[in-house]
């Protein structure tokens, strides 16, 4: 376990690029957040190109549980004026399912998304046993 984080986190350190093209990316470059003790969510906007242009942290939560409403995800997209966003959240608890109430604010974020002209490229479970990504699983 420690072994992959320290891995993870090496492979952070050689991120030179900025531009984050998969989950794999996406993970290495919130690797930090993979072993918080409270629920993190975080907001990564890109530009057209998948560079980054911003990484936030939307909301910390309880040790199982972080709320966050689609204003607090896009309004900074909008002023950033991103092509797209990224958002993902840890699981304390270490586990790499998707709970019910993930799905749900994933599919409610998608919808904004829509509405508002930015793409959601992807929501990230991170956590200290590696990630988990609704754009890989086919959700997104």
């Amino acid at each position: 376990m420690e072994q992959l984080l320290q891995m993870v986190q090496e492979k952070a350190l050689e991120y030179k690029s900025d531009r984050i093209t998969s989950a794999a990316d996406a993970y290495a470059s919130l690797a930090e957040y993979a072993c918080e003790s409270k629920e993190h969510f975080l907001l990564i906007t890109l530009d057209g190109a998948s560079k980054v242009i911003e990484k936030r942290v939307i909301h910390i939560g309880t040790l199982n549980q972080s709320l966050v409403h689609p204003r607090e995800v896009f309004r900074p997209a909008i002023l950033d004026n991103a092509a797209g966003v990224i958002i993902a959240h840890n699981h304390p608890s270490g586990t790499l399912e998707a709970s019910r109430a993930d799905v749900q604010i994933t599919q409610r974020l998608k919808d904004v998304a829509k509405l508002v002209g930015i793409e959601l490229l992807d929501h990230v479970i991170l956590s200290k046993h590696g990630y988990y990504s609704f754009s890989d699983e086919g959700i997104l």
